[in-house]
């Protein structure tokens, strides 16, 4: 984002830039003498805000947002939804993003090749030693779920701030019976990082920076650290894996 646009939440920027685009709009229909029904009008509202945004240098999730903001309201509008389902559907996102606007880390599902993947990146298990990994912004808990199957002989942990995804992912354990997988609820910045043997992240490019700083303070030498797609700037990975899957997902690996 554009460093003076850095100084305010996102979700601010966003606010601004779709009430810019808006009085753009009307100038323009106004200039070309131009009346088009509410949905296109919205339409265009959305295209102005996701440009007004991608210049603005607002994360590639948020120009999705912009783009189909406005649109859905006037939809929802069209359609006479019950005064209801705004509620239902505001409490759900709001289950399942509870503090993205703040922390600008919405919610990534790794694939099951990444999954695959972190197998073999885990410590061998011919020593026989018992190991930790963390997962740090858990989600539903794929990964760990898929993982302490896998490999019994390891710990593994999650922190998730979401109350959505934090309740499926608990639920996901209990009924898997998983009984070395462990999550809590909670942020990533307080959870100490010194225990585990393996951490992973897959968070989006904004906290990577400061994640980075917190590695370093507080892991291991020997352990590892691995961002799903996301690198750190000005510290390149040891190496990187490229995985052929729906999201041409990157494991960027560093040894402590």
């Amino acid at each position: 984002m554009h460093t003076l646009l850095a100084r305010f939440p996102p979700s601010v920027v966003a606010l601004v830039l779709q009430l810019i685009a808006f009085l753009l709009a009307l100038l323009g229909m106004s200039i070309a003498n131009f009346s088009p029904d509410p949905l296109s009008f919205a339409l265009l509202c959305g295209f102005t805000a996701a440009i007004l945004s991608h210049l603005a240098g607002l994360a590639r999730w948020w120009l999705l947002i912009q783009l189909l903001f406005v649109p859905t309201l006037v939809l929802m509008l069209k359609l006479n939804v019950p005064s209801g389902v705004y509620l239902a559907a505001f409490l759900v996102m709001l289950a399942v993003y509870w503090s993205t606007f703040r922390s600008q880390v919405p919610l990534y599902l790794s694939s099951k090749r990444v999954w695959k993947t972190l197998e073999e990146l885990l410590p061998s298990s011919a020593s026989g030693k018992r190991f930790n990994f963390m997962d740090i912004g858990s989600g539903m808990g794929g990964v760990l779920t898929h993982l302490s199957t896998e490999r019994p002989d390891g710990n593994f942990y999650g922190v998730e701030n979401a109350p959505l995804p934090y309740l499926l992912s608990r639920l996901r354990i209990r009924l898997g019976n998983h009984a070395n997988c462990h999550v809590q609820w909670g942020s990533l910045w307080t959870c100490n990082l010194a225990p585990y043997d393996v951490v992973f992240a897959y968070l989006s490019p904004v906290p990577m920076e400061q994640l980075w700083r917190k590695v370093k303070q507080e892991m291991r030498p020997g352990t590892l650290f691995i961002s799903n797609s996301f690198a750190v700037p000005e510290s390149p990975p040891q190496y990187s894996i490229s995985l052929d899957d729906l999201h041409h997902s990157t494991l960027h690996i560093w040894h402590m």
